[in-house]
């Protein structure tokens, strides 16, 4: 047996997570009154590890006590213990039920309330006891989380390759961005409407990220001033409020006026941009899922099948 296989058998589980809590608590005080126990014990467990890695796992800095590189990568592997572990435990239990458990989603807020819920709602209907926890977060948040174990995948957007090469990405469709009026809008009945003809119309917009990015190259390429835009915001459901009324026009993913279907709202004839989302699944290579996730993401590609080659 080398080495590593027999410091590999002395690792202890509740060394690790002595670790990850002093870790997460910023002490070993702190984490002595976390984990209801001494702070010696939880100074001898970190001894413990530190002579079977043999390399000095925390530092002390002025703001408490942080993991070295070497307390990083074991900090990594625990993580990734404990998840395996858990889903060892979940999987033993859907030999029981296999269409009960939990599934955590991690996806941004517009993919969120629109597919992600749409999905949720069908996959309901067919398995009532499956209870999902969604998390609707900005990108960097969702890439931490996945990392860290925090949900099982991710239901998002990709611009261009991922750098980190543990992710691995499985393409469901393209998502196009179009302009949004209210179905009360005269520009509804128009079969053809050119982007400079909206220019001076009400717009409600977001002040900045990527629709904010589309809508400025889509009026600059035709030599187009940025439209007034009446109110400024990120949130989906004001804009959609206002588009209600039949005045106002914005700026959406197709996908979140189809999940689920707003007839309220209609998407107008006009050529916007060429760029395109591609929509997938994000998840973790070799990780193991449940079965209750795997029938989830199954769930997922029932429903994405017929948009997976079209072009809007």
């Amino acid at each position: 047996m080398h080495l590593s296989d027999r410091a590999g058998l002395r690792l202890k589980l509740h060394d690790l997570h002595v670790l990850m809590a002093v870790v997460q608590a910023g002490s070993m005080s702190k984490a002595a009154t976390l984990l209801n126990t001494t702070q010696p014990a939880i100074s001898r467990s970190i001894a413990e590890l530190e002579r079977t890695v043999g390399a000095r796992l925390l530092d002390r800095t002025p703001r408490g006590v942080e993991p070295t590189e070497h307390g990083r990568i074991l900090l990594d592997g625990g993580a990734a213990v404990f998840d395996d572990l858990r889903q060892t435990m979940k999987n033993i239990k859907s030999l029981d039920d296999p269409t009960s458990g939990e599934v955590r989603v991690g996806a941004n807020p517009f993919l969120a309330a629109s597919f992600v819920s749409g999905i949720v709602d069908r996959l309901s209907r067919r398995y009532p006891r499956i209870v999902i926890h969604l998390a609707a977060e900005q990108a960097e948040t969702l890439h931490r989380d996945l990392h860290e174990r925090k949900v099982d995948f991710l239901i998002t957007r990709k611009w261009g390759p991922f750098a980190d090469d543990r992710l691995a990405f499985e393409f469901l469709f393209d998502d196009p961005f179009v302009v949004a009026a209210g179905a009360q809008s005269p520009w509804v009945r128009r079969r053809r409407i050119e982007l400079a003809e909206l220019v001076n119309e009400p717009w409600t917009l977001p002040p900045d990220g990527e629709i904010w990015s589309v809508a400025t190259e889509a009026f600059r390429v035709r030599g187009l001033n940025y439209p007034r835009v009446t109110m400024a915001t990120v949130y989906r459901e004001a804009r959609m409020s206002l588009l209600t009324t039949g005045r106002f026009l914005t700026i959406f993913p197709a996908s979140s006026l189809r999940f689920p279907k707003h007839p309220e709202i209609r998407a107008l004839p006009v050529e916007l941009s060429k760029v395109r989302m591609p929509i997938g699944i994000v998840t973790l290579k070799n990780r193991a899922l449940s079965p209750v996730v795997r029938l989830f993401l199954d769930s997922v590609r029932e429903v994405v099948k017929p948009l997976a080659g079209r072009k809007e």
